[in-house]
């Protein structure tokens, strides 16, 4: 989760779909296009952890994560799933609920 933070404050497409379950990743110019480059993420908060251990294959993290435009402040608070994949190294993201 910390990863896809940084990766989402740095605009690092490629490490955002690397990290995704490829079973629901976008294509790069799907994801391109939901792009917001006015808007700077500056926080993230753990608020929730479910599974994601050493012996589980899959786990749950709610979040919310803050975010800077030219509107003011932004909140993003999800509950995002991942899973493992065999030969993959670490975890990847499958889908989130995002909360009102």
């Amino acid at each position: 989760m910390r990863s896809r933070f940084t990766a989402f404050a740095l605009a690092d497409l490629d490490h955002l779909l690397a990290s995704w379950d490829p079973a629901h990743r976008p294509s790069r110019e799907e994801l391109a296009s939901t792009w917001d480059p006015a808007l700077r993420w500056t926080r993230l908060r753990i608020l929730d952890v479910e599974g994601g251990g050493q012996e589980d294959a899959t786990g749950i993290v709610e979040f919310a994560a803050l975010a800077r435009g030219p509107e003011g402040k932004v909140r993003l608070h999800e509950r995002s799933r991942f899973r493992r994949i065999p030969l993959h190294p670490g975890w990847v993201y499958v889908d989130g609920e995002i909360a009102p």
